[in-house]
């Protein structure tokens, strides 16, 4: 009988109790102990996600670097294709520039026939001006046939094989070209220079000249047809006591820039050399 009572007594206790928290806790008399607890469990949660994905980042990241090299190698090869191919568009662009100049320049001359033809390598002295290019004799190309480019002349054929020929440049050292200054309407004679510069000579005293006249072939000597152009006339020196007046030329040609050139092939150099009266026997 007691022991019923006393089981009776505890439920009733403990059913009071239980009643008692849920209606504290609905009065809300537990918000900040629950408030509390809640904070310190999420403060607890993020200290330990945060130490796991430090873990975890620690063991996969030498993964992650192994395939980042692999990548960025990978980026690496591509940019590199990319740069290569910009360079061929380039150099591609700027030979047909060249071509379509060339083009123009050989429309503005009807009378002359060209052959279009690539520099393929240089004199390597430095006491020659010669340039090679990869058109010869197969093609119709002879000896002393014009060169030009559409800034102006460059020089002549020198010698030639099936497949290549020499270009001697109007600025070796003992090139010689008959010219004319369009101004002054004098006629003169071109060398070149070992320093690749380019003279007048045989420039009366009695003729007016100015810098920056416009220097042409003159045609004169059977070598180069008339009115190429080669430059412009600079650095005028007059002394009195001299015969002639000197000057240099500055060259409308890049000769350090040639990469296509024009022969001109429908002009046959004439040797005049026998009907001089100072080389008759």
């Amino acid at each position: 009988m007691k022991t019923t009572f006393s089981r009776s007594l505890q439920t009733t206790i403990i059913f009071l109790m239980v009643a008692g928290v849920l209606a504290l806790a609905l009065g809300g008399y537990f918000s900040s102990t629950s408030d509390f607890f809640g904070s310190s469990f999420i403060s607890a949660q993020t200290w330990v996600s945060t130490r796991y994905l430090t873990v975890r980042d620690f063991f996969n990241a030498p993964n992650d670097i192994v395939s980042l090299q692999q990548r960025n190698a990978q980026l690496e090869a591509e940019i590199s294709g990319l740069q290569t191919q910009v360079i061929q568009l380039q150099q591609q662009l700027t030979d047909t520039q060249v071509l379509a100049a060339l083009v123009d320049f050989s429309q503005t001359s009807p009378e002359s026939v060209y052959k279009a033809a690539s520099v393929i390598g240089r004199d390597p002295s430095p006491f020659l001006h010669y340039i090679i290019i990869n058109s010869g004799s197969s093609e119709g190309l002879r000896r002393g046939m014009p060169v030009v480019t559409n800034q102006g002349l460059i020089g002549r054929i020198d010698a030639v094989i099936a497949n290549a020929a020499r270009v001697q440049l109007i600025t070796d050292p003992v090139s010689a070209v008959n010219i004319r200054l369009q101004n002054a309407d004098t006629d003169a004679v071109l060398i070149g220079s070992l320093t690749g510069d380019l003279a007048l000579e045989m420039i009366s005293q009695d003729i007016e000249v100015q810098e920056g006249d416009v220097v042409l072939t003159s045609g004169l000597g059977g070598n180069y047809p008339p009115d190429l152009l080669i430059g412009q006339l600079f650095n005028l020196r007059t002394r009195d006591y001299e015969l002639f007046q000197q000057a240099s030329v500055q060259s409308t040609v890049d000769f350090s820039r040639l990469e296509i050139v024009l022969v001109i092939m429908n002009f046959k150099p004439i040797d005049v050399t026998p009907l001089n009266p100072e080389e008759t026997p």
